[in-house]
């Protein structure tokens, strides 16, 4: 078959979603459904890599014919150079020791090209025990059949069936794979408040997949901008992830980016000169209300992250707030983060840390948004938006928007559309609600004097009254009360120990 006669077998978006979830398929049994991602994206990117290289050493063949050089073919056709005896087909063709063959494969791609270290995750593909050679010739038999090159699937048809692969393993395995995936509607409301420019650099400490680093490019893209001109890093604490990170943003066709691996709180990665390197735009859906985050280490925080207070010990969530704002260009910088309610009213150190940021005015925004949006939890989430340099009419004043009815209602999880998110970001924008007309949303832009005379609780059904906020309040409460509860009887398992110490026995 010539390339030309290759276009007419161009793969439809249905079709590939089919193969690869006829791919996940494949693994039903051994391997447990949280788990086909580092079984399923590590295959499937290396398909994608061995036809695309096919594909452009057939045209750089028919090119140059006899004058071919490997320099030639390395510097003017090749994305990545494959080695000899490392292609899918000697994967595929493989009898016996199939996850051997595979291991090897892997080993010296990451070898010949250094910026794929660490894309294939770790998975020890010659461990029969943990995945049966068959359901490995399974694997690999649902992607033969398809060829994944540039005369068969565009990039936005890749990311596009790896988004998919993404959102439909989060559903299979509920909250393990939902953890790394943020819904695309959420990020896109995200991504669209923050206004992501050409040139502007981009970072997500807790990046999962990459999907909000996505999301930048194709707003910028849509916009009229330059996606190339950005600058975009991300840094993930767990190994497999970090990988489909790289292979998420490779498969959108993005080559410029950097992606790290490790703690952000314990080993941040984008440091320069002892500082945090700043950047014009941080964005991140973090996990939520982290324990065991490293409170201890934060006193002496050698980066100055902990500028209005160390957080509680069981709650990581204004660690990564202060890390974020820490992290922000002065003058252009702008934060956005998803957090839980408890964020907006809980007291004690958290507490102090709200009252800090808004003394200093940083936080621009509170937007709450509907329960169920999410695979890992059903409570209500908000965004909060911070800026280095709020515009003038809104400095010393916090937007509050109630678009916790703005949803449809779907089987799992609740989704906003397009027009959802459209209006929601109008009313952000405008920063005031419409006289006479209900958008099923509600705004109100409230002086910094007021949320004090409140103690500095930002909880959204202070400032705006309806019967969304009233009943989110009663969620809010009840995890505040989980909280309050959590926090007696830590105390209570101190003061025994101290009273056992102290020869008080019962």
């Amino acid at each position: 078959m010539t390339i030309s006669d290759a276009k007419s077998q161009h793969l439809t978006q249905q079709e590939l979603e089919a193969t690869l979830w006829a791919a996940a398929n494949a693994l039903r049994g051994p391997v447990d459904a949280g788990d086909y991602k580092a079984y399923v994206f590590p295959v499937f990117f290396f398909k994608w890599i061995s036809d695309t290289y096919d594909y452009w050493h057939a045209r750089a063949a028919l090119d140059w014919g006899d004058e071919l050089t490997d320099e030639i073919e390395a510097s003017d056709y090749q994305p990545f150079i494959v080695p000899v005896g490392c292609r899918w087909k000697d994967v595929h063709s493989a009898v016996v020791n199939v996850g051997v063959t595979l291991n090897t494969a892997l080993q010296k791609i990451e070898q010949a090209i250094p910026e794929l270290v660490g894309v294939f995750g770790d998975i020890n593909w010659a461990n029969k025990d943990r995945l049966p050679e068959r359901a490995l010739t399974n694997l690999l038999d649902a992607f033969h059949s398809v060829r994944l090159d540039p005369d068969h699937v565009e990039g936005d048809m890749l990311g596009a069936a790896y988004e998919y692969l993404l959102r439909e393993f989060a559903e299979a395995s509920g909250r393990k794979a939902g953890e790394f995936f943020t819904p695309r509607h959420v990020v896109h409301l995200l991504v669209k408040i923050l206004q992501p420019q050409s040139g502007d650099s981009i970072i997500d400490p807790a990046c999962g997949s990459a999907g909000m680093l996505v999301e930048t490019v194709n707003e910028v893209k849509s916009s009229g901008g330059d996606p190339r001109t950005l600058s975009l890093h991300g840094q993930e604490v767990n190994l497999t992830t970090s990988a489909i990170a790289k292979m998420n943003l490779y498969l959108h066709g993005l080559e410029d980016f950097s992606i790290k691996r490790g703690d952000t709180f314990s080993e941040p990665r984008f440091v320069s000169n002892g500082k945090l390197d700043a950047f014009d735009v941080v964005i991140a859906n973090p996990p939520f209300s982290l324990q065991n985050w490293g409170a201890s280490a934060w006193a002496n925080d050698p980066y100055d992250r902990a500028f209005c207070g160390v957080p509680p010990a069981k709650n990581g969530d204004f660690a990564w707030v202060q890390h974020m704002i820490s992290s922000m260009k002065e003058g252009t910088g702008r934060v956005g983060v998803v957090m839980p309610h408890g964020v907006l009213f809980r007291g004690g150190k958290e507490g102090a840390i709200r009252q800090c940021l808004l003394e200093k005015d940083l936080l621009e925004a509170v937007i709450g948004l509907p329960t169920n949006l999410f695979y890992s939890t059903s409570i209500p989430v908000c965004l909060l938006i911070f800026r280095a340099q709020k515009p003038a009419e809104r400095q010393s004043m916090v937007l509050f928007v109630d678009a916790s009815s703005r949803f449809k209602a779907d089987t799992n999880q609740n989704t906003m559309s397009e027009d959802d998110i459209d209006t929601i970001y109008a009313a952000y924008t405008r920063g005031e609600d419409i006289a006479g007309e209900d958008e099923g949303l509600h705004l109100r832009l409230v002086d910094i004097h007021e949320i004090e005379e409140n103690d500095f609780d930002l909880n959204i059904g202070r400032y705006i009254k309806t019967e969304v906020t009233a009943e989110i309040d009663v969620e809010a409460a009840l995890a505040s009360y989980k909280d309050a509860r959590a926090e007696l009887r830590l105390a209570e398992r101190r003061l025994d120990e101290k009273l056992q110490a102290a020869g008080f026995d019962e």
